[in-house]
């Protein structure tokens, strides 16, 4: 029997993102080539899938298989997570097909001795799964999370909502993109120029026609509310999504030279005219980047909010507070007084955001909340917060300040 492409590919995703830390979006954008676009669907969901499931998979593969998962070989362990998503999570899937291609996925592995016990394991997670995982307590176990994260949202949201927030992050995320130029088909969302798509279409993107962009990233975007005429300085660029909608003269900075090439790319296929490019340390600026009239920071961050889009981010994230903070403040030493300064990062982490502006010791602009009422922050209604499980976006906190 030979293993079908869609799973072969996830088999090659799952087992570079945890045996040798590769991101799976990059793995995926590897494996599939070649494939066919309903293989390619396929394959991304079940690599995804089991990337973001794998604390629960890998429970699962140890109550029912007694083997501690971390002494398997690697490609036993990748085998036996992909079945065990199959199981436990897709009812589509036959569990006589699931057990007989995690087994070829190990023979063609050349581990002709594991070949036994990969059968076993996978009879016995077909028998027992589903009534392993219908058992299991409410909590990060259950839903796949490390605990720190539960933590961090049971702090900031209470009980009930963090878990809302754990089940809500395991869905696939809505397809939006941004309206570069039209027309566009899709349908209109409460982000002007967001559109929801069934699916992006290549062909516009390629001619700089849509940008693929969640709401809450958009809104972070719109926030600056920069004008013509205006000098607007984007410190955190890559790839270029917020820093293309921005009016005005724009100042693009970017420290890493692969990804400051790809967002001059990006700028110049969007036909951003507006928008400059600078290759620079957002801590360490040209003397001559000053007095901007408006500033964004969208900082690099845990990344809480965004982690339906990225399915192995859970398991690298880590909170930068010491960076956020440090480029903020660098920010609004660039820019005029009396200018404007917007502080957004794609996390759910009250110490990297509103934490964050407190340290900052900027004064806050109320004004923001008011023309976004609806994403009022839900203890600090001065700032924005997307929340995945009650707006059906990434989640994004957005503070607008004054220098």
């Amino acid at each position: 029997m030979s293993v079908a492409p869609a799973r072969r590919a996830a088999y090659e995703v799952v087992r570079r993102v945890f045996e040798e830390d590769a991101y799976a979006d990059r793995a995926l954008a590897s494996a599939v080539r070649g494939l066919d676009e309903r293989d390619r669907a396929l394959a991304q969901r079940l690599a995804y899938g089991t990337v973001q499931r794998v604390r629960t998979l890998d429970h699962a593969i140890e109550q029912l298989g007694r083997r501690r998962v971390r002494k398997l070989d690697p490609p036993v362990r990748t085998a036996l997570r992909l079945g065990a998503y199959q199981l436990g999570y897709l009812d589509s899937v036959p569990a006589h097909a699931a057990a007989n291609e995690s087994v070829e996925l190990v023979r063609t592995a050349r581990l002709e001795r594991a070949v036994p016990f990969t059968n076993a394991v996978m009879r016995r997670l077909a028998a027992g799964i589903g009534e392993l995982l219908e058992s299991l307590p409410e909590g990060p176990l259950k839903h796949s999370y490390p605990d720190w994260i539960a933590e961090t949202w049971e702090r900031d949201l209470g009980r009930e909502e963090a878990l809302e927030l754990m089940r809500a992050q395991n869905e696939p995320p809505e397809t939006v993109v941004r309206v570069v130029r039209g027309p566009v088909e899709g349908e209109a969302t409460d982000i002007p120029g967001a559109l929801r798509v069934r699916r992006v279409d290549e062909t516009a993107l390629a001619e700089g026609r849509v940008w693929p962009q969640s709401r809450g990233s958009q809104l972070a975007g719109l926030a600056v509310g920069s004008q013509s005429g205006e000098r607007v300085l984007d410190l955190c660029a890559a790839p270029g999504g917020k820093a293309t909608q921005l009016a005005g003269e724009v100042v693009a900075v970017e420290k890493n030279e692969a990804r400051a090439r790809e967002l001059r790319d990006n700028v110049a296929r969007l036909g951003a005219s507006n928008v400059t490019v600078v290759e620079a340390d957002g801590l360490e600026l040209p003397p001559e980047l000053r007095d901007f009239d408006r500033a964004l920071v969208d900082a690099p961050c845990s990344g809480l909010g965004v982690l339906a889009a990225r399915p192995d981010l859970r398991w690298r994230a880590r909170p930068l507070p010491e960076l956020e903070l440090a480029l903020l403040r660098a920010a609004a030493e660039r820019v005029r007084p009396g200018g404007i300064v917007v502080y957004s990062v794609c996390t759910i982490n009250a110490v990297e955001n509103e934490a964050m502006v407190d340290a900052s010791g900027l004064e806050v602009d109320p004004s923001l909340a008011e023309e976004w009422p609806q994403f009022r922050h839900p203890r600090s209604p001065e700032f924005l917060l997307t929340l995945p499980h009650k707006h059906g976006t990434s989640g994004f906190f957005v503070a607008r300040l004054k220098t």
